[in-house]
């Protein structure tokens, strides 16, 4: 009989939070504290991910709406007020400006009498996933790999408990990634990364074991929770196997596969939400269950995610769910359960063989990067993305409340569902632009001016950034000027989307609801006199999630559009100047950072200046329901949000839509023999 052994210290404890401004958030942080949170998970705002400013034009409606405005150091100081940082483990969700966020972060830890060596934590920093599913990217492919470089040898040799990068599988997963290709291509990223770092020359080859070491991952745990944790002892196997065969780690410790998961928030639904806690419970035990893959931080998305912002109450209900778990049940109390499990180790072999096929492909290729600069990563994802939505669609996969026992008692918990969700105030935007304001007024420009310049300089040389970075922190520069400065030698980058390469994923079977939509758009383009109906997808602001607008772009593709998909990161009037040019039929908006409030009236608004009137415009996304309503009320044809799962649906509603606004009249199929 197996007895119960010493207990296990349990994983670290987050909540991914922050928001409006960073004094709100760091209220926020000392009641998590408090409340036995273990350690921090800062979420930055969409204009500090994308390196604006507060008060760019692209920064508009999205200030301190899906994090915290840092915009300079004092921010910096202000969020970690009271927190001792030498005594904090601190998870920062960043990248593209990751150094820049990270040498704000130290020199707080300097100012407070921190010994930096001493700092623990995680920047996020990969910059691949953001190619492909994010969307926060700024540089080119090899800017951004030298500045993850740079970081990685900075930190070994200065802030040696500091994990300087998080490769992260969890938005590969979001974006559509099935569990092979999920393990394959965060793998392959690792291995680009380890391999730019051995091949930098600025670590000896000595020290790559430490290098090894302070490599860690952020993976997603969907709810088929066998598979997943199936998927982390395969991920923690290959670890070892390419840490040990390709960069000759021996020391075991070094090679040991260290990760942090936040688990699967694409499975929230909107519909019936109060099942999404049974969801998140089983999510999370696809992570703590099996000892020899457990992860060393967990967070837990809230049950209202799908609906919006998560209140403070929300948050402690998902940290509750983790603490009862670590210390209430046995859990902690014995060895790996799983040992010997024969279902176990083959689903694990199964999916290790084929990752270490998918990453076969990609090496063949050159390796990460020009798979992503090719698209064939992205048109991987975009096309397992809309398989599952087919199945979603047909019934095969079954997701109870949504396309199955979807009859329902009224909840208390959404009764009133103003007051279901925390929404950020207004005129916190406008406070963070005044304190932005009167900071540049106070800084010594002249020092700030000198230090830009300097990494300016810097970075057309291959010398390492970070030295130059610090002296911009301390100097006061802004995350505008950080970013804008290094835009000036490296340049920006937009990613492939995807789109133009996904293959068809639900057939137009005869009689079937593709096939009606489809003879609906031909007919309406033909009473129209158009050679095909044309729709722009936009998505305006710096919201780069961008799976749903490629799933309505892909499935309209299908039905019969001609479609116009730019990607991400537009401001309202380059919409509309794309809508103008290229004389679309309706001009359909994703955003889901909660800024439609403020840029969806924009778009109509320029629309009608620029005399489009028979136009219909349709938006998507994180919708509150008294938002939709007030979006119609503005000239909104449709609003779609996450319940509204039936994309073929969404399309013959687009039809219905245009015909609308062009004084048609409602479309009907023609009689089948069936029906005759």
């Amino acid at each position: 009989m197996t007895e119960p052994q010493k207990r296990d210290r349990p994983w670290l404890m987050r909540t991914y939070a922050g928001h409006s401004t960073a004094s709100d958030s760091n209220a926020l942080y000392r009641r998590n504290l408090a409340k036995g949170q273990t350690g921090l998970s800062v979420a930055f705002d969409l204009p500090t991910q994308t390196g604006y400013d507060s008060d760019h034009i692209l920064a508009r409606g999205e200030v301190g709406r899906v994090g915290v405005p840092v915009g300079h150091v004092g921010d910096m100081r202000a969020l970690f007020d009271g927190i001792p940082l030498e005594q904090t483990n601190t998870s920062m969700t960043i990248n593209a400006t990751a150094m820049w966020l990270l040498a704000l972060y130290q020199v707080v830890a300097e100012e407070q009498g921190a010994d930096i060596a001493k700092l623990t934590g995680t920047t996020q920093n990969d910059i691949v996933k953001e190619y492909l599913s994010r969307g926060t990217h700024v540089f080119p492919p090899g800017p951004s790999v030298r500045l993850i470089t740079d970081m990685i040898a900075y930190t070994v040799g200065n802030i040696p408990k500091w994990n300087p990068i998080n490769i992260c599988s969890y938005h590969l997963q979001e974006a559509g990634a099935t569990p092979v290709q999920e393990i394959a291509y965060a793998m392959c990223t690792a291995i680009s990364v380890l391999d730019a770092v051995r091949d930098s020359g600025q670590v000896p080859a000595e020290r790559m074991g430490d290098v090894v070491a302070r490599i860690s991952f952020f993976v997603n745990a969907g709810v088929r929770f066998v598979e997943e944790m199936c998927k982390m002892r395969a991920f923690a196997q290959l670890w070892e196997k390419v840490t040990l065969e390709r960069y000759g780690v021996t020391d075991p410790k070094q090679r040991r596969f260290r990760y942090g998961v936040q688990v699967n928030s694409l499975g929230l639904t909107e519909a019936q939400p109060e099942n999404n806690v049974q969801r998140i419970v089983l999510e999370m035990l696809a992570v703590t269950l099996s000892k020899d893959a457990r992860a060393r931080a967990v967070q837990l998305p809230a049950w209202n995610e799908a609906l919006g912002l998560p209140r403070p109450w929300d948050q402690q209900w998902s940290l509750r769910i983790q603490q009862v778990l670590a210390y209430e049940s046995d859990l902690l109390e014995y060895g790996d359960i799983f040992n010997g499990s024969e279902v176990i180790e083959t689903k694990t072999a199964a999916l290790l063989a084929g990752a270490e096929a998918e990453i076969a492909k990609v090496m063949e290729m050159g390796g990460v990067i020009p798979a992503v600069e090719s698209g064939y990563l992205k048109s991987n994802l975009v096309a397992s993305h809309a398989a599952r939505r087919a199945r979603i669609e047909s019934g095969e996969d079954k997701i109870i409340g949504v396309n199955c026992f979807d009859t329902t008692e009224p909840s208390p918990l959404t009764a009133d569902l103003d007051t279901a969700i925390m929404v950020v105030d207004p005129a916190s935007e406008q406070s963070v632009l005044a304190a932005l304001e009167a900071w540049r007024a106070g800084r010594d420009e002249a020092a700030a001016q000198e230090a830009l310049a300097e990494l300016k300089a810097v970075a057309a040389t291959g010398a390492n950034l970070m030295p130059a970075t610090l002296a911009c922190a301390r100097a006061g520069v802004t995350t505008g000027e950080w970013s804008f400065a290094l835009r000036e030698v490296f340049g920006e980058y937009r990613a492939p989307t995807g789109v133009g390469g996904a293959p068809v994923a639900v057939a137009a079977e005869p009689g079937g609801e593709l096939e009606q939509v489809r003879a609906a758009v031909a007919a309406t383009a033909e009473e129209l006199g158009a050679g095909k109906l044309r729709l722009l997808v936009g998505k305006p602001g710096l919201d780069g999630h961008s799976n749903g607008a490629e799933q309505i772009a892909v499935r309209a593709r299908d039905a019969g559009f001609e479609v116009v998909y730019q990607g991400i990161r537009l401001t309202p009037e380059q919409i509309v100047s794309a809508a103008v040019a290229e004389d679309v039929h309706c001009v359909g908006l994703s955003i889901l950072s909660g800024a439609h409030t403020e840029l969806v009236p924009d778009v109509l608004k320029r629309l009608r200046r620029a005399g489009v009137e028979d136009v219909p415009v349709i938006v998507g996304g994180i919708i509150p329901a008294a938002d939709g309503e007030a979006l119609k009320a503005v000239g909104v044809a449709a609003v779609f949000t996450p319940k509204d799962f039936g994309i073929t649906t969404i399309i013959g509603r687009i039809v219905d839509e245009i015909r609308l606004a062009n004084r048609l009249q409602p479309w009907t199929p023609a009689p089948t023999a069936a029906t005759n």
